[in-house]
């Protein structure tokens, strides 16, 4: 492969390690790297969710991310804490400010609270090369917020991305360039492990033959577009490690989705439970597209059933023929996949996304809906009322029964604990 025509900037992929875990630490006035120290949604329910673990709860004891409270052992050095949400938003702005002294505000991306690509390029004659950047970065987080991070570096987000996750986070700091993609990108196996593919992908890969990121390199890209479209493309140069996006954008653009996955408080055994928070969902999932002046194609519900149940559950999708933001036509969808694919069983998780997005630009009007232009401005309505006043100020009904979740997840930040 012939990189000498690919662009070679200068990004770092910034990853605070175990980052809820660390700040809750840090706030007692622990050492993340040290302690046995594990954030709890809430530590009254023994099914809450472990949101983050300290680096030797997960080596240790085995507990990471998406663990159960239950699966937490008895230990007196073991630490449970709840989330303080506003104070880890608050401490990730301070962070994103740090990252400002070495480079414009058009050159950082906030991927999530506790990672963001920094597009160096250009300052290396101010701060020095990449790796002096990438260790003053991590000296100045470390002692102005006593916390640890990983800093990846490469060519483009992609290569910054995945040398983050399959070496700088157990190094400290790492680079990867085009030259590296032979002997680091190319054995990693299962196909998984790379960032962007997905289980459902890695299976549908694995069918093909396909078992290591080298074998998807070098199989024919005619035969992965065939199978995958536009994304076979994407994944066919992804692992080769080219990556043409500019910073901020979206590594794979077939990513752009929006979504909401809520686990619930208590098993619902009702169907007209369900389908109350069903539509509670359907709400937020819309307004969320609506805020980005989006509209969506596909319509994707997933049931997940109580461990009561011995687990299981259905993940189906469906696509329009007209893309919609409207609450209840996105509303309608899920109920048709729910009353062809729901057994009856107690539910204890719903997500309810969108895909196949598009601008949200116009609208292609029937003789038998000649007030649907109505429903979609009245959506918009509604979020600028909720903008201004609060997401409590406009409620549907269903939000205020005993199966409604809205009115107590409005008091939440990210979905947890203030």
């Amino acid at each position: 492969m012939d990189y000498a025509m690919l662009p070679r900037h200068q990004i770092l992929c910034v990853d605070m390690k175990s980052f809820y875990a660390s700040c809750s630490a840090v706030m007692k006035g622990l050492d993340p790297l040290n302690c046995y120290l594990a954030v709890v949604g809430d530590k009254e329910r023994p099914g809450s969710v472990v949101l983050a673990a300290s680096p030797r709860m997960k080596s240790e004891f085995g507990i990471k991310t998406g663990a159960r409270l239950f699966e937490i052992p008895k230990d007196d050095r073991i630490i449970l804490e709840e989330p303080k949400m506003a104070t880890y938003l608050r401490i990730s702005t301070e962070i994103t400010r740090l990252f400002h002294r070495y480079v414009p505000k058009e050159a950082i991306h906030t991927y999530s609270v506790d990672e963001s690509f920094l597009k160096i390029d250009g300052t290396t004659g101010l701060w020095g090369d990449a790796q002096y950047i990438a260790e003053k970065i991590k000296d100045d987080i470390e002692r102005e917020f006593q916390l640890p991070c990983a800093i990846g570096i490469g060519p483009n987000m992609l290569l910054a991305k995945l040398c983050l996750d399959l070496e700088a986070k157990k190094k400290g700091i790492a680079t990867w360039t085009y030259e590296d993609v032979p002997t680091k990108l190319w054995p990693i196996s299962p196909l998984s492990k790379m960032w962007g593919i997905g289980r459902r992908v890695e299976k549908k890969l694995n069918s093909m033959g396909i078992f290591t990121v080298g074998h998807l390199a070098n199989y024919r890209l005619d035969l992965l577009e065939q199978k995958f479209g536009i994304m076979g493309n994407q994944l066919y140069h992804h692992a080769r490690g080219i990556d043409l996006s500019d910073i901020g954008a979206p590594i794979m653009d077939g990513q752009i989705s929006f979504g909401k996955s809520q686990m619930l408080l208590r098993d619902y055994k009702e169907e007209i439970e369900i389908k109350q928070v069903m539509l509670e969902i359907c709400e937020e999932v819309a307004r969320r597209a609506r805020l980005h002046h989006k509209v969506a194609r596909t319509i994707s519900l997933s049931v997940g059933y109580s461990k009561d149940e011995l687990g299981g559950g259905f993940s189906r999708s469906r696509s329009l023929e007209t893309p919609t933001n409207i609450t209840m036509e996105l509303y309608e969808i899920c109920l048709q996949l729910f009353k062809e694919n729901y057994e009856g069983k107690t539910v204890r998780k719903i997500a309810v996304s969108l895909s196949n997005v598009t601008e949200d630009d116009g609208m292609q009007l029937t003789l038998f809906e000649p007030n649907k232009w109505k429903q979609k401005e009245l959506g918009y309505v509604v979020d600028r009322i909720r903008g201004r006043f609060g997401s409590k100020s406009l409620l549907r009904a269903v939000s205020y029964t005993e199966a409604g979740t809205a009115v107590y997840r409005s008091k939440l930040v990210g979905g947890h604990k203030a």
